[in-house]
């Protein structure tokens, strides 16, 4: 399904974007590996190479998301070197553990900076490029916490909310154009993404939480990932716990989920 499609993901250094960076050389797609980090991209790049991915198809991109003026010249260095896009994945992003009362107003301006603005500028980057050739497929991954709200979580929240509410409204314009658009909505996986959360000061919270801890291992995550979005889900939930059964929750009995919802951490 995707030989030689050239898959460009962000967020690739580590977790999921590590993980779907393993999955789709597997595939033998042609990979664009994006983060801030280019040690670390570097070592995903050679980690899927020794896993017998082609080295010629493995290209590591690094820059920040948030650095908005980059992100066309990126999508024009990715357009020349492989001669298209197959498939965004926008992956990029960061959380949050803190209390709204204590929260310094910059963690929400970065929350939103990095898991919004980053992934709108980018795919509006991609974008004109997949109209011309009629054809492509948009990825963003949201979160179970862009359906649901949960304490600590108010900024994070805030930002998944609203690229699911973009993305579901950009699928509604470009489908008719032969465009894909598909929400990634994992509840807890395996992965340093509470250590790298924001605290209420900006620093790393730098603590894993226990429902992480005991999340579905990133690998199986991005087997279920690459499978549905070969089949093009438009919407794809991932995860094996509770959380899960929260987006059915809100979804026909919203009292309730503000109830249970309270109770969480």
């Amino acid at each position: 399904m995707f030989t030689n499609r050239v898959v460009w993901i962000t967020g690739a250094s580590s977790g999921i974007g590590e993980a779907l960076a393993a999955r789709f050389s597997r595939e033998n797609a042609r990979v664009v590996l994006s983060a801030r980090r280019q040690p670390e991209l570097e070592r995903v790049r050679q980690h899927c190479i020794d896993a017998g991915a082609a080295p010629e198809n493995m290209l590591v991109l690094p820059f920040d998301v948030t650095d908005l003026p980059s992100l066309p010249v990126a999508a024009d260095h990715v357009i020349s070197h492989f001669g298209q896009i197959d498939l965004l994945i926008n992956n990029a992003g960061l959380s949050q553990r803190s209390l709204c009362k204590d929260t310094d107003l910059s963690v929400y301006q970065k929350l939103l900076d990095v898991d919004v603005m980053g992934q709108i500028a980018l795919t509006k980057a991609v974008l004109p490029h997949m109209l011309e050739r009629q054809s492509g497929h948009l990825a963003v991954t949201a979160s179970v916490a862009g359906k649901v709200g949960v304490p600590l979580r108010t900024g994070y929240c805030a930002a998944k909310h609203a690229v699911m509410g973009f993305f579901d409204a950009l699928r509604a314009e470009v489908e008719d154009d032969g465009i894909l658009v598909s929400t990634i909505t994992p509840g807890f996986i395996r992965t340093d993404i509470s250590r790298n959360a924001l605290a209420a000061d900006g620093s790393a919270f730098g603590e894993e939480d226990e429902n992480i801890a005991g999340g579905m291992d990133v690998g199986e995550c991005a087997d279920v990932i690459v499978s549905a979005l070969a089949r093009g889900k438009r919407e794809i939930p991932v995860g094996k716990g509770k959380e899960m059964a929260a987006l059915w929750v809100k979804r026909v009995a919203p009292e309730m989920m503000f109830k249970l919802a309270r109770k969480q951490n």
